[in-house]
C-alpha cells in the first residue's frame, strides 16, 4: 500500500512543477533572511566560510530547509519526513526518481546562493570598517583625523570647534572634544552599526535649534540613525 501511495505521487506530479514549491521556496528565503544573525555569529566563530553538510548545502541552508519542509508537512500530508537522522540528505535520497528532486535542488542552490551573498556583503562592510578605523587612526600621532564627511582632508580639531575645508562646521567650546574623544566616538558609532547591519554608513552634519549643528551618523538601509557629536 505504501509502494502504491508512493507511485501515485510520483504519477500525479511527474512532469510538473510541485504545487508546493513557491510556498516552500518563499518561506526558505525569509527564514534564511531572518537567520542571517545566526548565519554572522556561526561566520565569526568559525572565522571561515559556512560548513558544508550531507547533502552539500552548508549546515544553516540544511536546517532552514528541514525546518521549513516539517511546517509545509504538518500542513500538507504526504510529503515525506526530514524528522530522521539523515535529515535533508536522507529527502534528496528518496527523492532520486521524483521531478521534485530538481526542484529541492533548484530551491537548495539558491539559498545557498544567498547566503554567500549575506557573507560577501558583510565582508565587505567588515573591509569598509577597518579601512575607515584605519584612516580614523591614521596619522594618531600627529593628532589627525580623517573628514568622515568628505574622507579626504584632516579635520581641524580645536577646544573652539571642529572643522573641514569641505564645510564640516561644529562647535565644540562647552564640550571638551579632544582628538581621543572625537577618534572614539567615530569607531563605536561605526562598529555600533556594523553589529546590525552590513551597509556602509554616511555621516553628515545636521542643524540642532538648540545648539550648534550635530555631526551624525545614518544608513538608509536599515534606517539606523544616531548623533555622534
Amino acid at each position: 500500500m505504501k509502494m502504491d501511495a508512493q507511485h501515485r505521487h510520483r504519477s500525479l506530479y511527474k512532469g510538473t512543477t510541485p504545487p508546493w514549491k513557491e510556498t516552500f521556496r518563499k518561506r526558505c528565503v525569509d527564514r534564511l533572511k531572518n537567520s542571517r544573525s545566526r548565519l554572522l555569529d556561526r561566520y565569526r566563530q568559525a572565522g571561515e566560510r559556512p560548513l558544508v553538510g550531507g547533502s552539500g548545502a552548508s549546515m544553516l541552508v540544511q536546517e532552514v530547509m528541514e525546518e521549513e519542509w516539517s511546517v509545509l508537512q504538518s500542513e500538507a500530508r504526504g510529503l515525506p519526513s526530514l524528522l530522521r537522522p539523515q535529515g535533508l540528505t536522507e529527502m534528496f535520497s528518496v527523492m532520486t526518481e521524483y521531478d521534485e528532486l530538481a526542484v529541492l535542488e533548484e530551491i537548495q542552490q539558491e539559498l545557498m546562493s544567498q547566503e554567500m551573498s549575506i557573507i560577501e556583503e558583510y565582508e565587505r562592510n567588515l573591509q569598509f570598517e577597518e579601512q575607515f578605523i584605519s584612516s580614523v587612526v591614521e596619522g594618531m600621532d600627529e593628532n589627525h583625523i580623517i573628514c568622515p564627511i568628505c574622507h579626504t582632508n584632516n579635520l581641524n580639531i580645536n577646544s573652539h570647534f571642529i572643522s573641514c575645508s569641505c564645510g564640516l562646521y561644529i562647535n565644540t567650546k562647552t564640550r571638551d572634544i579632544t582628538p581621543d574623544v572625537l577618534r572614539y566616538l567615530l569607531e563605536s558609532k561605526v562598529s555600533e552599526h556594523t553589529e546590525d547591519c552590513l551597509h556602509n554608513p554616511l555621516f553628515f552634519v545636521a542643524p540642532n535649534i538648540d545648539s550648534s549643528p550635530n555631526l551624525m551618523i545614518s544608513c538608509q538601509v536599515c534606517d539606523y540613525l544616531s548623533i555622534v557629536l
